[in-house]
């Protein structure tokens, strides 16, 4: 995707940081949110398929003086679904990824080939792959219930597009779905409500780490753990591959520590995505 702009097309404006859509400001846009709206000047997002997007602007160096987000190397994005697959098998998340405790859930992945989609009834169902989609996989994983606490449930979403501009696209759509459907249901017996999102290119607010990051937020409830308990959705970008992880609370824990455990597999996987297709990466 391009700078601060239009995001999908006519679903919503970027304004420093924040996003808007018609009349609607999402919350998370007042903690350090940018300027009025008339002082920046929209910009257009590449369309879908119009081939690779230009380059994000070079971002934030860390302590060792080496770039936060690297520069892609296009030689090493995968041109087919078995490339793709293959990369997939390289940006994975161990249980302790997201911190102490945490295991595999069984089933541990989602059948291979199908692609999640929000009816217009805002519940889930799923598809085959997208066009531009070359590969994906969702794995599962949970902190078992211990000491007084309920168990939380935790999945990671690694996506392989065919170049930068559609990976940026599934960005844009992930905050079109928010916009569209605040209550969504995830099955007969999950929910999650109340939800809210903001979208930061590389280089607003404190995004200097990926090309697009996305976050969303809510209340998760179900028949079998209750609620409503925290529920959260970090995403992130580089090059053709999205990362995200999912995270839904349980009794006994804060919102600061399931946004802890999202945190932490988000930025294991975005690392492992760039080592992978960096330029002089592995």
């Amino acid at each position: 995707m391009g700078g601060p702009g239009w995001c999908a097309d006519r679903f919503a404006l970027r304004v420093g940081g924040c996003v808007v859509a018609g009349l609607l400001v999402l919350a998370g846009c007042s903690a350090g949110g940018g300027g009025p709206a008339s002082s920046v000047s929209p910009s257009p997002s590449p369309s879908a398929g119009s081939g690779a997007a230009s380059a994000p602007v070079p971002g934030t160096t860390g302590a060792s003086g080496v770039p936060l987000v690297p520069e892609l190397d296009e030689a090493k994005q995968p041109r087919d679904a078995a490339g793709a697959r293959a990369l997939l098998e390289r940006i994975t998340a161990p249980p302790d990824a997201f911190g102490p405790g945490v295991v595999r859930s069984s089933p541990f992945e989602s059948a291979p080939g199908r692609w999640p989609v929000l009816d217009q009834g805002c519940v889930w169902q799923t598809s085959g792959l997208p066009e531009d989609v070359l590969a994906t996989v969702t794995r599962h994983f949970h902190l078992p219930a211990e000491g007084g606490r309920g168990r939380v449930l935790l999945t990671t979403t690694v996506t392989v597009h065919r170049d930068r501009a559609e990976s940026g696209w599934e960005t844009a759509h992930a905050m079109e779905e928010v916009l569209r459907c605040p209550h969504q249901v995830l099955r007969d017996d999950e929910e999650i409500n109340n939800l809210l999102g903001a979208s930061f290119y590389l280089g607003e607010q404190l995004n200097g780490w990926t090309e697009d990051a996305f976050n969303e937020f809510g209340e998760y409830l179900s028949e079998a753990d209750g609620g409503p308990y925290r529920y959260v959705w970090y995403q992130a970008q580089f090059g053709p591959v999205t990362v995200a992880v999912a995270g839904k609370g349980a009794a006994g824990f804060t919102k600061q520590e399931i946004d802890a455990l999202a945190v932490q597999g988000t930025s294991r996987l975005l690392l492992q995505a760039k080592l992978a297709l960096a330029k002089g990466g592995a």
